[in-house]
């Protein structure tokens, strides 16, 4: 039997730090990541993208606590190499989605994972996709 393969988008991981609806999924997966059951990757444009907008809105010292934390979640971290620029500029030219976008959805397919995400973005896109919760808003 082979092991489910994932591979966390931006918003699945600060949807786990801040608590919001889809956390407890993508905790299952990096407990089933850390049990060896399953594996769980990461693009580099994520990591920037965590620490950016945790900066961002919170500080720069929240910022780089939350890159560390990533860092030591049971992620394979995917880097830029040749194979994925080349799928990355593919997605790029063919969907209106963002140049991180692109990186994160072609580091899902040359992985062979699920995409795990919150992002509308990613829908059109035909990559396996397993698509989190939003925040609901209430009723007025």
């Amino acid at each position: 039997m082979q092991i489910q393969r994932f591979l966390l988008d931006t918003s699945a991981l600060l949807a786990l730090r801040d608590d919001e609806p889809g956390a407890e999924r993508v905790a299952q997966v990096l407990g089933l990541t850390a049990q060896g059951k399953a594996r769980s990757f990461g693009c580099f444009v994520t990591l920037m993208e965590v620490l950016y907008r945790v900066w961002r809105d919170e500080s720069e010292s929240s910022g780089r606590l939350a890159y560390l934390q990533c860092l030591a979640l049971p992620i394979e971290w995917r880097h830029e190499s040749e194979p994925l620029l080349l799928r990355a500029a593919e997605i790029k030219a063919r969907h209106q989605l963002s140049l991180a976008d692109a990186w994160i959805a072609a580091s899902a397919v040359e992985s062979g994972a699920i995409l795990l995400h919150k992002d509308p973005e990613f829908t059109a896109l035909r990559v396996a996709q397993e698509v989190l919760p939003f925040k609901t808003s209430p009723r007025l």
